[in-house]
């Protein structure tokens, strides 16, 4: 855990844009939960740490059923994830 305190979470600050896949099943116990969460079990909360020049309203509408869940952050279903990529990262490449 000091590891994962340590380096990775410290890495989150320095992201452009940072997904996170959280599922929508019951993981409380792993010794129950053998199977990882299949995508459409989850969502993933996509943050932006500058959303300057980001056209929010095309990712709502191209993306079935997300929201947005604070003015950087935008929530998908976890099956969308591929599609939310493409669309962010396209017109950067």
């Amino acid at each position: 855990m000091p590891d994962y305190v340590n380096y990775i979470c410290s890495q989150f600050a320095l992201t452009h844009v940072n997904f996170q896949r959280v599922p929508c099943v019951d993981t409380s116990n792993p010794f129950i939960a053998r199977e990882i969460p299949a995508p459409d079990e989850s969502f993933v909360v996509i943050r932006f740490a500058n959303p300057k020049g980001i056209d929010f309203h095309y990712l709502l509408n191209m993306i079935h059923n997300s929201l947005m869940s604070r003015a950087n952050t935008v929530v998908v279903p976890g099956g969308k994830m591929e599609l939310a990529i493409q669309l962010i990262f396209t017109p950067f490449v």
